[in-house]
């Protein structure tokens, strides 16, 4: 049995359930259904359940724009932020349309029909078919089934335990236990902290440092505006304040890079203090923002440093030994669990494949319109947050954009939305301009973003608010109306 709607959402994250709050909202004539791969929704904080999860930025900017994040922790948990993302999807009628355990594997697209035909497996295994005039992909950006591991040497001949941040067991019991932590980002700054509290000794051992930067688990001045302004203006406030802080910061890190490479190096050193080798450790051979930040939560990684409870080595690894790792250096790190905090693996829309009339559509052959349209390809969106700041901000917007789209398309009577470029001039660069390892890994595989607007991604939230909120929505847009075949058959 195939089921039609307006629009397919697929995701019941962050973006999905943003983009079904603006849908009703914006759109309210429009129906809907979201589909959802896991058995609850909350995407990136239910997946990942790793000890210590938590947001690496703000809610007051990774929290929806009309939802208030009410707790007084501004670096929340994991279970937290999900929970807060279920309460808005209960709270708001959306969790009536989320069909759970729904994996999407096939989208095609039929110019004919001006509708999209979404293959996906249902709950008992079986397969089902939804069809849709609008699509939006509120699935993230990287492999919900697998993490990124190396092939690392003689990892077979490891007698302890090898658990990768994705995939943690619920049972590990790592009390008491030397664990070694092999990264240098988010989730290994994480780790390592909590880990800390109940291990004999954990270590991260990473090839290369990154920044890393502490800040108040809670905002003082949120919470202040939360007691003496009502709850939505003193959430705007503190929302825009810290959106402007994170741009103001960006822009003086790429216009003054030295500066504010030795303002945040300062800092590292006032928590280790001065005879610590934050020159080894902590210094990044790259300018800050070059890579994402590293958010700690009062400063619990120099915490757990400076206690001996935790150490960091900077070496490579020649190979694991039955008791642990050996390292280039020739030392060796005796270990009971080695933690693979590698990375992600980048897969752009959760690996769906594209039909467009029948031919299978490359994605990364294209051109990103707007940071969230295809060139060439109708009536599609996909949510794909910055770089730079929260994930949300973007969704938001991507999601505000949409609404419009959909209807000028309704008071045309149009059917059909798809970016054309037809300026030869415009050139292509990488879609993401980034150096951390799992964008390298996956550019051949992303789209491309043109020299000039709107085929450049913008990382940048008040040039999208211009964009997406308030920019024409017939900039490089090709509007039609194809002739369905059930028209064709009347007519005949």
């Amino acid at each position: 049995m195939t089921e039609h709607f307006d629009m397919v959402i697929v995701g019941a994250g962050i973006s999905g359930v943003g983009m079904a709050y603006h849908l009703r909202k914006r759109c309210p004539e429009r129906s809907y259904v979201v589909l959802e791969g896991r058995e609850r929704a909350g995407g990136t904080w239910d997946l990942f359940r790793y000890p210590g999860i938590r947001s690496d930025s703000d809610m007051h900017t990774l929290g929806f724009s009309f939802q208030p994040w009410g707790e007084a922790k501004a670096i929340a948990d994991g279970p937290s932020i999900r929970a807060y993302v279920e309460e808005t999807a209960r709270e708001h009628g959306i969790v009536d349309h989320i069909r759970f355990r729904t994996r999407v594997t096939r989208a095609s697209w039929s110019t004919v029909d001006a509708r999209w035909a979404v293959k996906a497996t249902g709950p008992d295994g079986k397969a089902v078919v939804y069809t849709c005039n609008f699509l939006s992909m509120c699935s993230g950006y990287y492999n919900y089934a697998r993490g990124y591991t190396p092939d690392f040497p003689g990892v077979g001949e490891f007698e302890g335990q090898v658990v990768h941040p994705q995939a943690w067991p619920e049972d590990l019991d790592f009390a008491g236990k030397r664990v070694v932590v092999i990264g240098s980002g988010a989730t290994a700054v994480t780790l390592v902290p909590e880990l800390a509290k109940q291990a004999a000794h954990v270590v991260m051992l990473q090839r290369s440092p990154t920044y890393v930067v502490s800040r108040p688990a809670e905002d003082k001045v949120a919470n202040w505006l939360r007691r003496n302004l009502p709850h939505k203006v003193a959430y705007d406030a503190t929302r825009w304040k810290n959106v402007l802080f994170g741009m103001y910061f960006f822009r003086m890190a790429r216009h003054k890079p030295a500066k504010i490479k030795d303002y945040l190096l300062g800092m590292v050193r006032e928590h280790l203090g001065p005879d610590y080798d934050v020159a080894t450790h902590f210094t990044p051979r790259y300018n800050p923002w070059d890579q994402r930040l590293c958010l700690v939560p009062d400063a619990d990684l120099f915490g757990a440093i400076k206690d001996g409870r935790a150490s960091v080595a900077t070496d490579t690894i020649e190979r694991f030994t039955t008791g642990g790792i050996r390292l280039d250096s020739g030392k060796e790190l005796e270990a009971d669990i080695v933690v693979t905090a590698t990375g992600l693996e980048l897969q752009l829309l959760s690996g769906v494949e594209f039909r467009i009339n029948g031919e299978v559509k490359n994605l990364a052959d294209t051109l990103n319109y707007k940071g969230m349209m295809f060139s060439d390809v109708p009536n599609l969106a996909y949510f794909f947050g910055y770089t730079n700041a929260s994930w949300t901000l973007k969704a938001d917007l991507t999601a505000i954009y949409v609404c419009r789209l959909l209807n000028t398309m309704r008071k045309r009577g149009l059917r059909q939305a798809t970016p054309r470029n037809d300026d030869p001039s415009v050139t292509e660069h990488p879609f993401l301009d980034f150096t951390s390892g799992y964008v390298q890994r996956a550019l051949e595989h992303l789209p491309k973003q043109g020299s000039r607007k709107p085929w450049r991604v913008n990382q940048n939230y008040a040039l999208d608010i211009m964009a997406l909120k308030f920019g024409s929505v017939d900039e490089a847009m090709e509007f039609s109306r194809p002739t369905t075949r059930v028209r064709e058959r009347e007519a005949a």
